[in-house]
């Protein structure tokens, strides 16, 4: 990998594309066959406009987590009494499902245009200042096209931490939808899961190994239920899935087909949305590199939910990885004990920067992830 310069923000421009991928219709542990079948796509930000599911791999301190739609759409989110049926990033390096339609188009922003949006109480404008737009179909990863990054070395405004109260309160236009906040140990609209399925949900079996379940306070182990996550460090060998608090029900066309026994909750879908982060990467002192288990090498990214309601650590026709659903990292070191962290853009439409965010080792930074159309933002707030 080639490393340039540290930045305050990237961003990307003609993130949607009109392909397809295999989207994965049944598994058989009996004897590891998957069947798939061809799912067209098309729209803004597709197919990152359909669920995704938020990731985090230690060593890291997660002490904040947001999430924010518009809005007008505020209202839109599903009751917590609705659709209760409890059925990777393979970061191995390769990385390591029936997802809702595409949300219908919207107006495009335009060279030039401002992006404003007010997450947790700090107002993030930009300039659209980058050619771009819809890039070209394609049909598989060998044949991907390229999303533009640009990069800035400023620092966003200040940052002013959110009051406890203000669950689902409206912001400058956006409304918060789920919350984390680990001083208080509170949450609410959101599922902690991890991959230790057989351990009090979830399942295990010699195919496909474990599915997903619900994590433990400690991040280490399954649970029998939700729980959420203590003020702690995640080691490297750990790695935590936040998915919305939505259970996926029977036959849930938003959610496709999910693997028997699993623990498969809806994640975060649509063309406008928004995460705000608070966190830190310790460096624990490892250096020796497995690419089956890493070792001090934290990252942040999310993928197309519908890969770890399936398989997100395993052979590659049973996800829909492979063949382009989508995976975006946000925040991901790449070799051990490194101090810089990578942005990289996976699918059918493919993009990075050679430029890196640092790896914070001592304390804790703000960031703001911002999906907006065919655009998608990371900016490093001010730690005030």
């Amino acid at each position: 990998n080639w490393y340039c310069s540290e930045v305050k923000a990237i961003s990307y421009t003609g993130v949607g594309s009109a392909a397809s991928y295999k989207k994965i219709t049944s598994m058989n542990p009996s004897n590891g066959v998957c069947s798939s079948t061809p799912f067209a796509y098309s729209g803004p930000l597709s197919p990152l406009n359909e669920e995704v599911s938020m990731h985090f791999r230690g060593p890291l301190k997660l002490k904040q987590f947001g999430y924010y739609t518009p809005s007008a759409k505020g209202n839109s989110r599903r009751s917590t009494h609705q659709r209760r049926h409890a059925h990777g990033h393979g970061h191995a390096h390769e990385h390591l499902h029936h997802a809702r339609a595409p949300s219908p188009a919207k107006e495009e922003r335009g060279l030039g245009d401002f992006v404003t949006a007010t997450i947790n109480g700090i107002v993030q404008s930009w300039a659209n200042d980058f050619a771009g737009g819809n890039a070209p179909a394609a049909t598989a990863p060998a044949d991907a096209q390229q999303a533009t990054a640009k990069t800035s070395t400023a620092a966003a405004p200040a940052y002013t931490a959110p009051s406890s109260d203000d669950s689902g309160l409206s912001a400058g236009g956006w409304t918060r939808q789920a919350y984390y906040d680990s001083a208080s140990g509170t949450s609410h609209g959101l599922t902690f899961l991890n991959h230790h399925g057989g351990s009090g949900s979830g399942v295990f079996d010699t195919t496909f190994g474990n599915s997903l379940s619900y994590a433990s306070s400690d991040g280490k182990n399954g649970a029998s239920g939700p729980q959420t996550l203590a003020d702690t460090t995640l080691a490297s060998d750990d790695e935590i899935i936040i998915m919305s608090d939505q259970k996926c029900a029977a036959n849930d066309a938003d959610c496709g087909y999910y693997r028997d026994g699993s623990v498969a909750y809806h994640g975060f879908g649509g063309h406008n949305k928004a995460f705000f982060f608070e966190f830190g990467m310790p460096d624990d002192g490892q250096t020796s590199y497995s690419p089956y288990k890493p070792v001090n090498m934290p990252a942040i990214w999310l993928l197309n939910a519908q890969i770890p309601r399936t398989l997100q650590y395993g052979p590659a026709d049973c996800s829909c990885w492979t063949t382009g659903c989508g995976e975006f990292d946000i925040f991901e070191v790449l070799m051990p004990g490194d101090t810089r962290c990578k942005s990289t853009l996976h699918g059918n439409v493919q993009g990075g920067d050679s430029n890196y965010f640092a790896r914070p080792t001592t304390g804790t930074i703000k960031a703001v992830l911002i999906m907006n159309d065919n655009n998608i933002h990371i900016k490093i707030l001010d730690n005030n």
